[in-house]
């Protein structure tokens, strides 16, 4: 079943023009025709099934509420230095497929990637492959994707836990801290994750962010790439928070 969003409440029996975008995919990529299902997300991230009732206008009626929730436990912001080429779509595609609540790029001492007055285009562009990423993936909500011009206003973000994936601490065999940090964490609390650029991240960066709350700590012991960090970040959390063994 089709997956979309819709930036407004729904309720069981509402009838509802689709926007263009949704009946353009639905209607002529995936040929719905009258009768045809598909899954719709209010604003309140609330997951209903509806019914096309017109192919014509295309209109749909709301059939079903349902109650599925794929969002992770936690609320997950990814926090990266700009990394170079493509890899920022990587990471927004992949990250939001794998449960990212916000995914924000900064420029760092050490990156080599320099977005300046494009920055908007590239987010703007970025909030799209989000988008579609969360309808492939079923989410309940779209990650939000922005552009941070600092750390130090990175520093400044609220969130329960601020953790930095620091190669240092892998190399130095630290493998416990996440596992603690993120075993540790209820329902409902935010985690923010600072990954560096391919450069890496530099010790004035390790000392501000360390001095505003952010821990560092390992992911595993092998030295991971700029745009897998994430991924394993999120992998982990997943693991420990939502495989559960069961009897």
């Amino acid at each position: 079943m089709q997956h979309y969003f819709l930036n407004h409440s729904l309720q069981v029996g509402q009838i509802i023009e689709l926007p263009n975008d949704v009946s353009h995919h639905w209607n002529g990529v995936m040929r719905a025709e009258r009768g045809s299902k598909a899954e719709f997300v209010s604003n309140q991230e609330i997951v209903y099934v509806g019914e096309l009732v017109d192919e014509a206008t295309p209109t749909i009626k709301i059939t079903e509420k349902t109650n599925q929730n794929v969002e992770l436990p936690v609320r997950v912001t990814i926090v990266c230095g700009l990394p170079k080429g493509s890899k920022a779509d990587l990471i927004t595609q992949k990250a939001t497929e794998m449960g990212a609540d916000r995914i924000i790029f900064t420029p760092t001492d050490w990156a080599i990637a320099k977005w300046g007055s494009k920055a908007p285009k590239k987010i703007k562009r970025l909030q799209k492959i989000a988008k579609s990423a969360a309808e492939q993936s079923h989410r309940n909500l779209i990650p939000d994707v922005k552009y941070v011009d600092s750390i130090n206003h990175v520093s400044k973000i609220k969130s329960d836990c601020k953790v930095m994936a620091y190669e240092e601490a892998a190399k130095h065999g630290e493998n416990s801290k996440l596992y603690k940090i993120v075993s540790q964490m209820k329902t409902g609390q935010g985690l923010m994750v600072f990954f560096g650029p391919e450069g890496g991240i530099s010790p004035s960066e390790v000392e501000e962010l360390e001095n505003v709350g952010f821990v560092s700590v390992g992911l595993g012991p092998r030295i991971l790439r700029t745009e897998s960090a994430p991924l394993y970040l999120l992998s982990a959390v997943s693991t420990l928070l939502e495989l559960k063994q069961t009897k």
